[in-house]
């Protein structure tokens, strides 16, 4: 091999250590992201999860309370005829 193949060969081998060595680096700030990510649909699910629990116990107790205004009118109805 002659003086330019050998320079060719350690400027090329430098190259693909660094193109290496960045991509590694990426990838682990990629994975690190996407972990952040399902962790923060995680909490949402779980958000969305406990407001249709809260919005299943106010229609629950809306109709209960419904009933009781009702029987209220009646009885304020039947109060203010006499």
């Amino acid at each position: 091999m002659t003086t330019t193949d050998t320079t060719l060969l350690i400027i090329l081998t430098v190259l693909l250590s660094l193109y290496f060595l960045l991509s590694s680096i990426a990838v682990f700030f990629v994975i690190r992201i996407l972990r952040n990510v399902r962790d923060i649909s995680d909490k949402a699910v779980q958000v969305v999860d406990n407001v249709e629990t809260a919005a299943e116990t106010l229609k629950d107790a809306s109709g209960k309370f419904a009933i009781l205004k009702v029987i209220k009118n009646v009885v304020d109805m039947t109060q203010s005829k006499k």
